[in-house]
């Protein structure tokens, strides 16, 4: 809600293998994982619940597979592709709202929240699609918005019915300032996420409600027990279908100050000529912690490890620890750490020390990264530096799927997708855009749909035109073209995800910096578990060759020698030392100890 070169393990005792023999190899390794297979060192691992090491992928419906050729991707376009996903190695699909809705925020603002809106199908479709997820082993994770409802929900249709509803309370009425005149009179300053005024005039009962995000999604309020109570319900209907838990929209945004004070100025102006403020009157409020107990009791009650995924964009890591619950660890399992994936520049020392706060300063909790998501620009075009973003995005998918954490990543991101902003104000579908034009252009630039091959439309849909267009770059990056290449971004995300799945080290392995002091390289080592050796990372954050001699010593791991695991660069294919490592431009390299 809130905004490669050669990539193949080193064979020693082997000629280098041809491009078609490697996919061969590349292929049958992908097939065991995808089946399920395991290694003894895997099975002897302490896996732990199922989404500590998961690969949670998330889908934006509208814009992954249309079955039916409306333009509009729909459940059973998805059930269509789960061959793929499991190709890929996924654990989990996390889906962005699929209930019915006015689609104002393209689902976002909920209307009825135990059914499916008929754009994507039916509940039997839904059924449908968790049962052969489950065949492959991979678990659905649904998209609950409990700040606010759409202003076309059945609740909200009574509350604004008349002060004396019984459910007035259940939304957040207030009468305007005195000595001014409606609608210029809200009761305090605050603005919203979406620009302008947070509070929305009705003339009908005379006062105004609170909407954090647009008029047309007024914020439940979380003050009053029934509205927990409906909200736990709904969560309990989708608990009772199978679902293996929830990621929870904006959820530091259910409470707000009681006594609703001005919020405090700060300078500078937002994407909509709106004056910058201090949420801390409206934005992560300690209440909501009350809350995500008592969800998380309720959901633990539930057999399977089901999950709790919070979006929580927070200032530091002190704030995140409060999400699991600190030592307790009874709040969300995986609260989203935005600081890494979102730094938006490749600097070295900077993601080092915000990977070590999440490895060290989480109370022992997992952390799950994220680069990607529907609400902001593409990684690609964030850390890209326009010469070398294809190196760039196996860097930072080396560092996802390498490093102690929960991985989550979205749709086509491992195909390279770009953002694909509309040209003209006319053209876009995001009211964000429509509002904050041209400073702001909207979220329509990574939610374009998935490039499955150079047919028309992509392969996505069969409709004359689709909801969004397609990328012009799809005859070129698309997942048919990039399965058939072994140095393709597609094939380097396989390795890797293969890679974690089957090396317990990856899995559970310590994480420790190394080389420290180097502004130019992030290197670090997971120690040996489960008798298996230690494995080095080195990854090069600059468009200049950096040469780094590494020591594992200095994290309590031993062994001087080194036999490459992964890499896209050809002249590391046979590194055995530790020391004199020269990394090429923004090149990745992974390598085990011996």
């Amino acid at each position: 809600m809130l905004r490669i070169d050669e990539a193949w393990p080193t064979m020693t005792q082997h000629k280098r293998p041809t491009t078609l023999f490697r996919l061969a190899i590349f292929t049958t390794l992908a097939i065991l994982v995808a089946s399920g297979q395991r290694n003894t060192a895997l099975a002897q691992a302490n896996d732990g619940p199922w989404w500590k090491h998961a690969v949670i992928y998330e889908i934006y419906p509208r814009s992954f597979q249309d079955s039916d050729g409306d333009g509009i991707g729909d459940l059973n376009g998805i059930t269509q592709r789960l061959d793929y996903l499991q190709s890929l190695g996924v654990d989990a699909l996390w889906l962005s709202p699929i209930y019915p809705s006015p689609q104002v925020d393209f689902g976002y603002d909920i209307s009825d929240y135990k059914s499916i809106d008929p754009a994507y199908g039916t509940l039997a479709d839904f059924d449908r699609l968790v049962a052969e997820a489950k065949k492959r082993n991979i678990r659905i994770i649904m998209d609950m918005v409990m700040n606010h409802t759409s202003d076309k929900h059945k609740w909200f249709l009574e509350s604004a019915s008349s002060k004396t509803n019984p459910k007035r309370d259940w939304y957040i009425w207030r009468d305007g300032k005195p000595g001014g005149t409606p609608p210029n009179n809200p009761p305090n300053n605050w603005t919203s996420v979406f620009g302008h005024s947070a509070w929305q005039y009705d003339p009908k009962t005379g006062q105004y409600y609170y909407h954090r995000f647009y008029p047309q999604q007024p914020d439940l309020n979380w003050r009053n027990p029934e509205v927990e109570k409906a909200m736990f319900e709904s969560v309990r209907f989708w608990l009772d279908r199978g679902v293996a838990g929830f990621r929870l929209d904006a959820i530091p945004t259910l409470f707000e100050d009681p006594k609703l004070h001005d919020a405090k100025v700060l300078e500078g102006t937002n994407a909509y000529g709106d004056q910058n403020q201090d949420t801390s009157l409206y934005d992560n409020l300690p209440e909501v912690h009350d809350v995500m107990r008592r969800l998380r009791a309720m959901v633990d009650k539930y057999p399977g490890d089901r999950v709790l995924i919070g979006e929580t964009y927070l200032p530091n890591i002190q704030e995140l620890d409060k999400w699991y619950g600190s030592t307790k660890h009874n709040e969300l399992q995986l609260p989203m750490d935005m600081l890494v994936g979102f730094t938006n520049k490749l600097d070295a020392n900077l993601i080092r020390q915000r990977i070590e706060d999440a490895d060290t300063k989480v109370s022992g909790n997992q952390p799950l990264f994220v680069f990607d998501n529907h609400d902001n620009i593409r990684s690609w075009d964030r850390y890209g530096d326009g010469s070398h973003n294809e190196a760039i995005a196996k860097l930072i998918a080396t560092l996802l799927f390498t490093s102690r954490s929960t991985a989550l990543m979205y749709y086509g991101e491992e195909l390279g997708m770009v953002t694909t902003q509309p040209k003209r104000k006319e053209d876009v579908k995001d009211p964000i855009g429509i509002t904050g034009w041209p400073r702001e252009k909207g979220r329509d630039g990574e939610r374009t749909p998935m490039q499955w091959d150079d047919s028309n439309n992509a392969g996505f849909s069969t409709a004359s035109s689709t909801w969004l267009p397609v990328a012009a770059d799809y005859t070129a990056k698309n997942v048919k073209a990039e399965e058939g290449d072994p140095n393709s971004l597609l094939n380097w995300h396989k390795q890797l995800i293969a890679m974690r799945k089957n090396n317990p080290t990856l899995r559970d392995g310590k994480m420790e910096m190394l080389d420290r002091n180097n502004p130019s390289v992030l290197s670090y080592v997971r120690a040996g578990v489960a008798g298996q050796p230690a494995v080095v990372v080195a990854l090069n954050f600059t468009a200049e060759p950096q040469t780094i001699t590494l020591d594992p010593r200095t994290a309590g791991v031993s062994g001087d020698t080194v036999h490459t695991l992964l890499t896209n660069a050809s002249s590391l294919d046979q590194q055995s030392s530790l020391a004199d490592i020269t990394l090429p431009p923004y090149a990745s390299w992974i390598g085990s100890l011996k």
